[in-house]
């Protein structure tokens, strides 16, 4: 097929948060993030959400690459918290002084916090317990 247009990718990493996933990679292009094949203020909502995604790449002045992401599972805040890391990681391997001020910035560290597990006689929930009697 000649008329087929061969896309650049640069890099491409995981990041993940609870039970989210992020596979992300970056593009040659102009700044543009595409998230499962949707703009970030349709995926998310909200602008802030779009200044985090780009925290790596302004934080290293990079506005020549288009982030693509594809996510699944967790809610929306660990999605977003997934496809954060993954974009630092992915920057992160350009070259090895990325690597040092995506470390400096906090941005490589992954939040390995879970969702405590169901424990045994607790009626369904992990924390709660059946109630004492008064007398």
């Amino acid at each position: 097929m000649p008329n087929e247009t061969k896309i650049k990718i640069f890099a491409q990493d995981i990041g993940r948060r609870k039970r989210s996933i992020a596979q992300v990679r970056l593009i040659a292009g102009k700044g543009e993030v595409i998230i499962n094949g949707k703009k970030p203020a349709d995926y998310f909502g909200a602008h802030q959400d779009l200044t985090r995604i780009l925290k790596p790449l302004k934080l290293l002045s990079l506005d020549k690459f288009d982030i693509s992401a594809k996510i699944s599972g967790g809610g929306t805040t660990g999605q977003l918290d997934a496809l954060v890391l993954g974009v630092a990681r992915a920057v992160s391997q350009l070259k090895k002084e990325n690597h040092i001020a995506m470390r400096d910035a906090e941005l490589l560290t992954r939040d390995s916090r879970k969702r405590q597990r169901r424990m045994v006689g607790m009626g369904g929930k992990s924390r709660r317990k059946k109630q004492s009697p008064k007398r």
